[in-house]
């Protein structure tokens, strides 16, 4: 295969992968008209990790390489799939999936922040830090000025979905230090324990067994675990071993795109003018945090590997 079909198809993946976890919102939405945040994201990282799980024993990879390091594990799992999972279901209890997809398009920009106090070679310069305020504004923008100190309901679940980016990009920084490990039993073990996390949580508040959950809602769970979470997973892995955790960062301005798509086409939400505005503005963050400094050299970054 030439260069360029290979670059065509890499881009095929990504443009995929983004629709993919861009869709992720509009499913979740349904799901939660009728299942608690909790069970959906039980439901949603059990079926993810099943697929990996089989992956990864096709590959001839295992847990067992997992043991030495289940500390920083459990954390990744916590970080990475179960409190933002429950935390973006919760939130769009009251909050639309196109609002979602936005609010969550912050996620690489705290990453930023996160990498300048947590890693050596990830240090802030004015470009990422007029990124960050830049992002700043538009969450502002979206939730509205006069709703930032107002808490009410609708105003905390939109700060919950803030909270599960922010976990997103502690989770980025986690990663890190499992690199040296076999990805696909990185990626499941993660789930598993997601799984072990949950589940007491979802017997003490959904009491699952008296729960009246409609064919489209576990439809929906269904997706969400077999596409953006476990296959999901595969694609972003193949891309990053094809063409590397830079070109996979494009994404970062895919999936609020992508968010908001599905949200109007299937949904017919209706976004108002001050969330196009908000997300011109956090994409526009987003572009001027890439932008690279004389001095700085460029290498494989934290934020390159959302």
């Amino acid at each position: 295969m030439s260069k360029s079909n290979s670059l065509f198809t890499d881009y095929v993946l990504l443009v995929s992968l983004a629709a993919m976890f861009g869709a992720s919102f509009m499913m979740t939405k349904i799901a939660v008209v009728d299942v608690p945040p909790a069970t959906i994201a039980l439901i949603r990282v059990a079926i993810g990790g099943a697929v990996l799980f089989l992956v990864m024993l096709v590959v001839g990879q295992n847990l067992r390489s997992l043991f030495p390091h289940w500390k920083i594990i459990t954390l990744a799992a916590l970080t990475g799939s179960a409190l933002p999972f429950f935390l973006i279901s919760w939130g769009q209890g009251r909050v639309d999936a196109g609002l979602t997809a936005i609010l969550m398009a912050v996620m690489p920009l705290i990453t930023l922040v996160l990498a300048h106090f947590f890693t050596n070679d990830e240090k802030l310069n004015i470009f990422k830090i007029i990124g960050f305020f830049l992002g700043l504004v538009g969450v502002a923008v979206l939730i509205g000025f006069d709703k930032l100190t107002a808490f009410g309901d609708e105003t905390l679940r939109a700060y919950a979905i803030m909270l599960a980016a922010c976990s997103y990009a502690v989770h980025a920084i986690i990663s890190k230090y499992l690199t040296d490990l076999p990805r696909y039993a990185v990626s499941s073990g993660i789930y598993l324990v997601a799984v072990l996390l949950l589940v007491p949580i979802v017997l003490y508040l959904d009491a699952p067994w008296t729960l009246s959950i409609s064919t489209t809602s576990w439809g929906m769970m269904f997706l969400l675990g077999v596409f953006p979470t476990g296959l999901g997973m595969l694609m972003l892995l193949a891309i990053i071993d094809r063409q590397g955790a830079g070109f996979l960062s494009q994404i970062n301005f895919l999936v609020p795109v992508f968010g908001v798509l599905w949200a109007i086409a299937l949904l017919n939400e209706s976004l108002p003018s001050n969330a196009l505005v908000a997300l011109l503005i956090i994409l526009a963050g987003v572009a001027i945090a890439r932008i690279k400094t004389k001095q700085q050299p460029i290498k494989k970054s934290v934020e390159q590997t959302l």
